[in-house]
């Protein structure tokens, strides 16, 4: 059966455009063209994924991310006219799976999707073992090897990369990190990642000054490469 994604957005173009590269795709497509028609349809159908605009009538897409949220955790990326930093914050921190800026090519929202849902079908628990970019992070013994080599990290060091890890290709904000950590070290300053950002570089990075691991999503925060 064919995954179903509802398709959000005001301007009917975007949606008729993107309901035509996902049909493409394999998927089926339901339409809303408001926040509050978004939440009667999602109620109503289950989709599978959300592609959902930040800026619309009746509700914007923060408010309906917050909703969905509340009782789902289907796949939501959103889709913004505008870089700012703090909406993007937002959305990513109330639960939305990623992001992309206006204007954008229907192929690649389509792309984006399949990797989002690729991620959360594995999700459903989690993995004891950690792999990716040379890197092995095990949650049991709580030991790290990169690029074959043993790494010792400290507590808030293997927090914040067993995060980015699980999540990896998903942008992840600072506080979100820091949630993650929640050392005391942090009293609450978001910025303080930065400085273990640079430290896990230092210690599991093959080239420090050239990271292929952890990579600096500007605007939002840190990912983990999922490539």
């Amino acid at each position: 059966m064919a995954q179903r994604v509802l398709i959000v957005d005001d301007v009917r173009e975007i949606v008729h455009g993107l309901a035509a590269y996902f049909q493409q795709a394999g998927f089926a497509t339901i339409a809303a063209y408001d926040g509050r028609a978004a939440l009667e349809l999602f109620a109503r159908e289950s989709p599978d994924l959300i592609v959902l605009d930040l800026m619309m009538p009746e509700l914007d897409g923060i408010e309906v991310c917050r909703h969905i949220r509340r009782t789902s955790a289907v796949p939501i990326i959103m889709l913004t006219a505008r870089i700012d930093e703090t909406d993007t914050l937002i959305g990513l921190e109330i639960g939305a799976d990623d992001y992309i800026a206006k204007p954008f090519r229907a192929r690649e929202v389509v792309a984006r999707a399949r990797a989002v849902l690729r991620r959360t079908s594995g999700s459903l628990a989690p993995a004891n073992q950690l792999r990716g970019a040379g890197i092995l992070l095990d949650v049991d013994r709580r030991s790290v090897e990169a690029h074959g080599k043993s790494v010792e990290l400290t507590p808030t060091e293997f927090a914040i990369l067993a995060a980015l890890m699980r999540n990896a290709g998903r942008p992840l904000s600072r506080a979100q990190l820091l949630d993650a950590a929640q050392g005391d070290a942090f009293e609450g300053y978001e910025r303080t990642i930065d400085a273990h950002i640079k430290n896990l570089r230092r210690k599991v990075e093959a080239d420090p000054s050239a990271p292929q691991a952890i990579l600096t999503v500007f605007g939002v925060g840190y990912k983990f490469n999922d490539q």
